[in-house]
C-alpha cells in the first residue's frame, strides 16, 4: 500500500493552484489545441519542427497524478478522455505524434552542416514528443489502470526499438544538442521495462546508450566516468542532460551496473558544486548563445537563466537517486528547488509560470505554448510521493511543512501522522502519531544540512538518537496513538558570498607562465533556513547597490524580524551607512506578479575600498 498524501502549507498551496489552474483548464478533451495537433487530418500536413506535441504527454503525466491524489472526477473524466483520445490516433506501426511521414523520426535526419548543436537538417522533436507520450500513458495506466494505455505504449517502444536496429538509425541523429534531445529516450525505455518486464525494452535503453556513447561530441557514458564538466558534455544543455541522467539512473536499478551508478554520481556532484543558484535550480547562459546551457565550471553571475524544465529534471533526477541509496542530501536538494526556485515561477493563480528565473532580475510571466508551464506543473506533482516515504517497518518523512499522511504498517495497522509547523519558516516541526495498534516501527526524520544545533524529543523526551545535519535521525520504538515528535531545526540568516572573476593564462616568450586575474566581483546572498531570500528595488528604483558590509558581529546587523500574522518572515540587513535593506523569500519577493524585480545577490565594495 502506498501512504496517501496530503500537503499543506506553501507546497499544499501550490498543488491546488496547479490542479484548480493549469492542469484543469489547459487541456479539456481533444479540441484542447495540445491535444487537437495529434488529429489524423492534422498531423498529415504538420512540417512544423518544434516541441508542442510534448506538452500531451507532460499534462497526461501530472494530471494523472493530480487526478489521483485529490479524487477530483472532473479532471480524472478529461484524463481518461485525453488518453483514450490519443490512443485512438496512434497507426498501425505505433506512431503517435504530431509529424507529417516525411518528417517522422523513423527516417534518416542526418545533422545540418555548420549547426552548433547538431541538429537535423529537418528539425525535429519526434523522438522527443514520443518519449513524453510514453511517460504520460504509463503515468494514466498506474492509476487508472486499462490495457489501452500500456498497449499504446508498448507500441511506441516497440516502434523505436524497430527504428534504432532494423531501421538502422542512430539516435544522435535524430535530436539536437549532439542527440541529447534524442537519447532522452533512455527514461520511458526502462519505465516500459519496469512497468512489463519485457527484456526488449531494456534492450532499448541500453541500444539508445550505446549510441549515445559513440558520438564524439556526446559520448555520454565515457565523458561522465571520465568527469568531464556538464558543460563539456554534448552542449551542455541542462535540461536535456538532466533527463539522460534520471534515465541512466532507471538503468542502474535495472541492471545493477556501477558504471551507470558512477557515471552519474560525477555528473550530479558536478551541478551540484559548479551549476546551481543558491535557489537549487540548474543555470547557464552566461555569454552564450543558448540560454539553457550550463556555463564552464567557474563561471559565476547573479543573472543566469533557470530554465523550469531544466528545474523539473534536476528534481526528477534527485527522486531517483534519493530512491536509490536513501541519501538525506538528494531530498534536500529535492526541498531546496521546491521552495525557492519552482515555487518563484508559479503564479498563485496555478495558470501562470515564468520561463526563466534569475536570482537577480524581473519575473515574466510566458506564453501559452511554453515548455515550462508544462514542466512546472509534472514538478509540483512528483513532491508528495517524495515527502513521505514507506517501507515495511518505517515511514521516512523527507520534505516539511503542514500536512500528512497515512501508512499501512505490519503490526501497527493504519498509522497516520500530522505535521503541524510553519515550515520552511523558522519554528518547532510538531509530528502526532496516530496508530490502530500500539507496535514498534521507524520514524526517520531528514535532519537539514543548515540545522546546526537541531534537537529532537519525543513526548517531550530526548529521543537519544544522533542528531546529524544532512543525515536522518532514525527513532525505532513502540509507538502508541497520540505519540508527538518535536523537531526543531535552528534557522539563522546566513550571508553567502560568490565570485565573479577572470583569469588569463599564457606564456612569456621565455616559456613561463603569465597568469593575471583582470576580472573579480565579490557578491553575497541570504538564506535562513531552506529559504533563499531577496529584495525587491532597492529604494524602489534601483536594481542593485554596491553594499559595504559591517564589520561587527554579523547577529548585529543581519537579523530575523519578527513576524506579524499572514505575514512572511523577513530579514534586515543593515550595513549602519544607509537604511537598512529588507529582504523577504525569494520565491515571494515582488508579490509573484509579472514584471516584479527580485535581487538575490548584491555586489561588495571591492576589497581596497572597504
Amino acid at each position: 500500500m502506498h501512504p496517501t498524501i496530503q500537503l499543506r502549507g506553501l507546497l499544499g498551496d501550490a498543488l491546488d493552484a496547479n490542479l484548480h489552474g493549469r492542469l484543469s483548464h489547459f487541456v479539456i478533451d481533444e479540441h484542447s489545441p495540445a491535444i487537437a495537433i495529434f488529429a489524423p487530418e492534422r498531423r498529415r500536413e504538420n512540417r512544423e519542427g518544434d516541441w508542442y506535441g510534448e506538452h500531451a504527454g507532460k499534462w497526461l503525466y501530472a494530471a494523472a497524478k493530480a487526478a489521483a491524489r485529490s479524487g477530483d472526477a472532473v479532471l480524472r473524466a478529461h484524463v481518461l478522455r485525453v488518453a483514450d483520445y490519443l490512443v485512438s490516433t496512434q497507426e498501425a506501426d505505433g506512431y503517435l505524434g504530431t509529424y507529417a511521414p516525411d518528417r517522422r523520426f523513423m527516417r534518416p535526419q542526418p545533422p545540418k552542416p555548420g549547426t552548433w548543436d547538431g541538429a537535423p537538417s529537418v528539425r525535429t522533436w519526434d523522438i522527443w514528443t514520443h518519449a513524453y507520450l510514453v511517460i504520460g500513458l504509463l503515468e494514466v495506466h498506474r492509476h487508472f489502470p486499462a490495457p489501452g494505455y500500456l498497449d499504446a505504449a508498448r507500441r511506441i517502444g516497440d516502434l523505436c526499438l524497430h527504428t534504432l536496429t532494423e531501421g538502422g538509425i542512430d539516435i544522435t541523429e535524430l535530436g539536437n544538442h549532439f542527440g541529447l534531445s534524442a537519447t532522452v529516450l533512455m527514461d520511458p525505455a526502462v519505465e516500459l521495462y519496469f512497468a512489463t518486464g519485457d527484456r526488449r525494452y531494456l534492450d532499448l535503453a541500453q541500444r539508445v546508450l550505446r549510441q549515445a556513447d559513440s558520438h564524439r561530441d556526446l559520448a555520454l557514458l565515457t565523458h561522465a566516468l571520465a568527469g568531464v564538466d556538464a558543460s563539456g558534455i554534448a552542449t551542455g544543455k541542462a535540461y536535456q542532460l538532466a533527463w539522460n541522467l534520471v534515465g541512466l539512473a532507471k538503468l542502474h536499478k535495472a541492471t545493477g551496473d556501477d558504471d551507470y551508478r558512477r557515471a552519474v554520481d560525477h555528473v550530479w556532484q558536478n551541478i551540484r558544486e559548479y551549476h546551481l543558484t543558491l535557489g537549487g535550480g540548474p543555470w547557464g547562459g552566461v555569454a552564450h548563445r543558448s540560454r539553457e546551457v550550463f556555463n564552464p565550471a567557474g563561471v559565476f553571475s547573479p543573472y543566469g537563466y533557470v530554465e523550469t524544465c531544466s528545474t523539473l529534471a534536476w528534481i526528477q533526477l534527485n527522486r531517483e537517486l534519493l530512491a536509490i541509496t536513501g541519501d538525506a542530501k538528494y531530498a534536500e536538494e529535492i526541498e531546496r528547488s521546491a521552495y525557492n526556485d519552482l515555487l518563484g515561477a508559479q503564479a498563485p493563480n496555478g495558470e501562470d509560470w515564468c520561463y526563466y528565473v534569475f536570482p537577480n532580475g524581473r519575473r515574466v510571466h510566458t506564453t501559452y505554448w511554453r515548455c515550462c508551464k508544462s514542466s512546472g506543473a509534472m514538478a509540483l506533482e512528483e513532491l508528495p510521493a517524495i515527502a513521505y516515504v514507506q517501507a515495511d517497518d518505517s515511514m521516512t518523512i523527507n520534505l516539511y511543512g503542514p500536512g500528512e499522511a497515512t501508512f499501512a504498517l505490519a503490526g501497527a495497522g493504519e498509522v497516520r501522522v500530522a505535521q503541524d509547523t510553519v515550515y520552511p519558516y523558522p519554528g518547532d516541526i510538531r509530528l502526532t502519531i496516530s496508530a490502530e495498534r500500539k507496535a514498534r516501527f521507524s520514524v526517520k526524520l531528514r535532519i537539514p544540512s543548515w540545522a546546526e544545533g537541531a534537537t529532537v524529543t519525543v513526548n517531550n523526551e530526548d529521543v537519544g538518537v544522533a542528531i546529524v545535519p544532512a543525515h536522518y535521525a532514525v527513532i525505532e520504538r513502540e509507538w502508541r496513538s497520540g505519540d508527538e515528535i518535536v523537531a526543531r531545526f535552528p534557522a539563522r540568516p546566513t550571508l553567502h558570498r560568490a565570485v565573479n572573476r577572470n583569469i588569463q593564462e599564457s606564456r612569456a616568450p621565455d616559456g613561463s607562465e603569465v597568469r593575471q586575474e583582470v576580472l573579480h566581483f565579490e557578491y553575497a546572498a541570504v538564506t535562513c533556513g531552506p529559504l533563499v531570500y531577496a529584495t525587491d528595488l532597492i529604494d524602489g528604483f534601483k536594481v542593485e547597490e554596491t553594499l559595504r558590509l559591517p564589520t561587527g558581529p554579523r547577529d548585529s546587523w543581519l537579523t530575523l524580524l519578527p513576524a506579524s500574522s499572514g505575514e512572511v518572515p523577513r530579514i534586515a540587513l543593515d550595513p549602519g551607512y544607509r537604511a537598512p535593506l529588507t529582504f523577504t523569500p525569494y520565491f515571494a519577493t515582488g508579490g509573484r506578479v509579472d514584471g516584479a524585480w527580485r535581487l538575490t545577490w548584491l555586489p561588495l565594495a571591492p576589497k581596497r575600498l572597504e
